[in-house]
C-alpha cells in the first residue's frame, strides 16, 4: 500500500507495515515556503561586453561628424567644364506670295419659277351655256372669245327696258307741253324726267348683262383649266377655268435680312432651271417686309420666256451680280482656325514671323475659294501651318521648291 507521510512524501508500506520512502522519485529542492525561510534580495551582477558598445556607437556617430563636416573643410574641386548649348532648329514651311485681285462677288439663292399672271376666270352673270369656244390648254390673246351663255332672258329683258324708256320719254315730252300751256305743273315734268333716267338706267344695265353673256380673255396666256360644258348653267360669280400667262416667267426667291443690301431693283441675274435651260433674267422687286416665320425678304426675277418653253412651278437657281471686291484666290486646305475660333490663314511677315489674319469667304469655286481680310501683297504658308504659332519665327521656303 501507499500512504503519505506528514511531510507529504509518499511512503510505501512493506509487508511488515513498516514505511519506506518510494523509489525512483525526484528530489524536490525546499522553497522558502517550505522551510519558512524569509526571501532573499535580488543581486545584478555586471556584464563586461555591454560597456563596448557604448564606445562603439560614439565612434560612429564621430565619423557621421567628420564626413558631414568634410565638405566645409576641404572643399570639392570645381567642375570648369563649359556646356554648350545647342539652339533649337527652326521649323521650315513651304510659302507662296498672294497678290489680291478683283472679283466680282454674286447673291446666290434657290427659286421657283411662277407665271407672270394667272387667274381665275369666272361668270359675270347666270345662265346657260350656249357655246364653249375654246379647250383646255390652248393659248389665247386678251378679248378671245371663251364661251358665251343663252341670251334668251337678256334679249326679253332688253326689249322690255327698250318699251320703258320710249314711254318715259314720251310722258317727259307730255309734261313739258302740258307745262308750256299752263295745264300742268313743274312738278309733273320732274317726275317724268325721274321714270325716264330709271328707263334709260334698266336699258344700261340690260346692255352691260348682255355683255356678261360672254366669257372673254382678259390677257394673252394659256387656258390651263376650264370647266364649261354647253348646256350647263352657271352661276354668277362661279369659277368656269383659269388662265395662265408664262411669258415672260417670275422667278421668285426669299432673301436673308444680311443680304438684302446687296440686291436692288433693275439687276441682272443668271437664272439656271431644274431641266437644264440658263435664261439672262432682271430683277424687278425687292421685298421690304420681312415674313415673319423665316425673316426673309421675297425679291422677284423677271425672265424672258416668248417661247414658253420653260414651264412654271419648276425649281431654279439664281445667281444675282452684287459688285467687286479686291480679295485672295487659295485652296481651302490652308485655311485653319487661330485659338477663339475664327477662319484665317498664317502668313509670314519681313521678319520670318507667323502671323493670322481673320479671313472672310466672298466667294467660291471648284479649285478654290476667293477671300478677304488680307494684306494686298501677302507670303501665307501653304505647307505647315499646323506646326506653327503665332509669333514664332520660321525658315521659310518657296513652295514650288518644296
Amino acid at each position: 500500500m501507499t500512504s503519505e507521510n506528514s511531510a507529504g512524501t509518499p511512503q510505501t508500506r512493506n509487508g511488515s507495515g513498516s514505511s519506506q520512502p518510494q523509489k525512483n522519485q525526484p528530489d524536490v529542492e525546499p522553497t522558502d515556503a517550505m522551510t519558512g525561510d524569509a526571501p532573499k534580495a535580488l543581486d545584478f551582477v555586471s556584464d563586461k561586453g555591454a560597456s563596448g558598445s557604448t564606445w562603439i556607437a560614439a565612434l560612429l556617430v564621430l565619423l557621421i561628424v567628420g564626413w558631414m563636416g568634410s565638405g566645409f573643410v576641404i572643399p570639392a574641386k570645381e567642375d570648369t567644364t563649359t556646356v554648350t548649348r545647342e539652339e533649337p532648329k527652326l521649323v521650315a514651311v513651304a510659302v507662296t506670295t498672294s497678290t489680291a485681285e478683283n472679283v466680282t462677288q454674286f447673291f446666290q439663292a434657290e427659286g421657283q419659277a411662277m407665271p407672270d399672271r394667272d387667274t381665275v376666270l369666272r361668270a359675270e352673270t347666270s345662265g346657260d351655256v350656249a357655246e364653249v369656244l375654246v379647250s383646255k390648254g390652248q393659248d389665247v390673246v386678251a378679248g378671245d372669245v371663251i364661251a358665251r351663255l343663252d341670251p334668251s332672258n337678256n334679249d326679253a329683258d332688253a326689249n322690255r327696258a327698250t318699251e320703258e324708256l320710249v314711254r318715259a320719254q314720251r310722258e317727259l315730252d307730255n309734261a313739258q307741253q302740258l307745262l308750256e300751256r299752263g295745264v300742268a305743273t313743274q312738278d309733273r315734268v320732274t317726275q317724268a324726267r325721274a321714270t325716264l333716267a330709271s328707263a334709260q338706267a334698266q336699258v344700261i344695265a340690260v346692255e352691260q348683262a348682255a355683255e356678261a353673256l360672254t366669257i372673254t380673255a382678259p390677257f394673252d396666256g394659256r387656258i390651263e383649266t376650264l370647266d364649261l360644258d354647253a348646256g350647263e348653267f352657271v352661276s354668277a360669280g362661279g369659277e368656269v377655268g383659269r388662265l395662265v400667262d408664262i411669258t415672260p416667267l417670275t422667278v421668285a426667291i426669299q432673301v436673308p435680312q444680311q443680304s438684302l443690301t446687296r440686291l436692288a431693283v433693275a439687276q441682272s441675274a443668271t437664272v439656271r432651271f431644274i431641266t437644264g435651260e440658263e435664261r439672262e433674267g432682271t430683277v424687278t422687286f425687292v421685298g421690304t417686309s420681312a415674313a415673319s416665320e423665316t425673316r426673309t425678304f421675297l425679291a422677284e426675277i423677271e425672265v424672258p420666256n416668248a417661247d414658253a418653253a420653260i414651264p412654271a412651278g419648276i425649281s431654279a437657281e439664281v445667281i444675282i451680280p452684287t459688285g467687286e471686291v479686291t480679295a485672295h484666290f487659295m485652296s481651302p486646305s490652308i485655311v485653319s482656325l487661330d485659338t477663339e475660333g475664327s477662319l484665317g490663314v498664317k502668313t509670314v511677315d519681313g521678319d520670318d514671323v507667323v502671323a493670322f489674319f481673320p479671313i472672310e469667304v466672298v466667294k467660291a469655286q471648284i479649285d478654290g475659294i476667293w477671300v478677304t481680310g488680307l494684306p494686298e501683297t501677302v507670303d501665307v504658308i501653304t505647307v505647315g501651318q499646323g506646326f506653327v504659332n503665332v509669333g514664332e519665327t520660321v525658315a521659310p521656303a518657296a513652295a514650288e521648291a518644296n
